[in-house]
């Protein structure tokens, strides 16, 4: 059996319910909207034991694979109502970390992107070059740093998502705020961004249009983004799946830039991608991948899909 895990109302997790329904294989999802439906017995290890689905006695032991995309659980209820929701999320995604099935991903490997600083360490350890980084609370540091470079842009440190902005000359007014943030800044890398899912062995890669900085939120400025499937070089697509399998994730999203020259430069890996947005707009069959992938089915690494030819 397959189990998924989170918010029915989030697109990655319904398209991957939804896969594998079209696909006839038997699962069970676990609503965070709804943990309230849910009990749980646990063993003598405590973690192990059954789940009670309204009534229906599940195992956990006869759980093959599990797809879990944690999210906050609403806030509804009263005292004791989200006590239990809580108490039963906690015990739930400790058992991922623990159960001998297949999980996409453990938290603990999820972990990596907590620290952006951290994570770049390990992706540059893995071999992918990586921006200058600079992480600091020092206005005049940041100053250097841009005159170093010429070009520089701002991050979150931390692992909740932020957008990336480029450091103008209006933005030094501010820099006395550092004083009670750090914050990451990096070189400004040119090129056109390449999204690649890593699903087990295959790569994803979806090419971006924009010219926003950060083309998740080109709307808010005014801009465009405009995705497109992209064959990725295999020697690419091979390392991308190197990355991913190093930082223990059957399933990522990376961030990588092609520079003109032909060079690829990473910039994050997400332990949780929101890959549905990518494959709405590029056909992509991501969504069947993760499915097959809980399945069973173990593709060697480095297999590439640029369109949506893949069953």
């Amino acid at each position: 059996m397959i189990l998924f895990f989170g918010r029915t109302d989030d697109p990655p997790l319904a398209r991957a319910v939804g896969a594998a329904r079209d696909a006839g294989l038997r699962h069970l999802v676990v609503d965070q909207a709804h943990l309230a439906r849910y009990d749980l017995v646990t063993g003598t290890g405590g973690l192990d034991g059954l789940l009670v689905v309204d009534g229906m006695r599940v195992p956990l032991d006869t759980v093959a694979a599990v797809y879990a995309r944690p999210l906050e659980p609403p806030a509804g209820g009263d005292a004791a109502a989200r006590a239990r929701v809580a108490a039963f999320q906690e015990w739930f995604v400790g058992w991922l970390d623990t159960a001998p099935a297949f999980v996409v991903s453990r938290p603990s490997a999820m972990e990596s992107n907590s620290s952006k600083p951290y994570q770049a360490q390990l992706i540059a350890r893995a071999g992918f070059p990586v921006p200058d980084t600079l992480v600091t609370d020092d206005p005049g540091e940041v100053l250097a740093f841009r005159d170093r470079h010429g070009r520089i842009v701002y991050k979150s440190v931390s692992g909740i998502r932020s957008i990336v902005r480029e450091f103008t000359p209006a933005d030094e007014a501010r820099l006395p705020l550092l004083r009670g943030l750090p914050t990451q800044f990096q070189a400004y890398v040119p090129g056109r961004d390449v999204r690649v899912h890593v699903v087990g062995g295959r790569t994803y890669a979806a090419s971006v249009d924009s010219d926003a900085v950060d083309y998740r939120y080109a709307g808010r400025d005014g801009d465009a983004a405009r995705l497109a499937p992209f064959d990725l070089p295999p020697d690419t697509a091979r390392h991308c799946v190197e990355l991913a399998a190093a930082l223990g994730l059957p399933l990522a999203g990376i961030d990588l830039r092609r520079t003109p020259d032909g060079a690829w430069v990473c910039f994050e890996v997400n332990p949780m991608p929101a890959y549905s947005y990518y494959e709405a707009h590029t056909g992509l069959p991501i969504a069947a991948a993760l499915v097959s992938l809980l399945a069973g089915d173990r593709t060697p690494a480095g297999a590439s899909e640029a369109a949506g030819a893949w069953v």
